[in-house]
């Protein structure tokens, strides 16, 4: 099995920055694609940034120019790097990603428990 686990998350105030992790363990020949996701009370989940194996990234509109997605493919690890934060940012962040565990080429799409991001002052 793959084991995602999130880290990072925190109280920060407005304007204030972030870095989150995404590890995967367990049985991994490779990653695909990882995924930034995030919900808050009340909303559904929403997609916030996306990378594929070979490093091309895209955001959501609302934190295009403020987050930055990245990922070290030695350590099975992406990172979602939050800057000028805002209230309206809080929620829980959920990573996802899709994971080839054999030679068979079949990908598994995994998701972790998530980290709460609370922007206040």
């Amino acid at each position: 099995q793959v084991q995602l686990a999130e880290s990072g998350g925190g109280l920060v105030q407005p304007g204030g920055s972030l870095r989150l992790s995404c590890t995967a363990s367990g049985t991994i020949f490779s990653i695909g694609t990882m995924n930034w996701y995030r919900q808050a009370p009340g909303n559904q989940r929403e997609l916030v940034a996306v990378i594929d194996n070979e490093g091309g990234t895209d955001y959501a509109d609302s934190v295009k120019g403020r987050f930055t997605i990245s990922r070290d493919n030695a350590v099975n690890t992406a990172y979602l790097q939050m800057n000028s934060l805002k209230p309206e940012d809080t929620a829980v962040y959920f990573c996802n990603a899709d994971v080839q565990r054999d030679t068979s080429y079949r990908l598994y799409n995994y998701w972790g428990q998530g980290t709460q991001v609370t922007v206040s002052s």
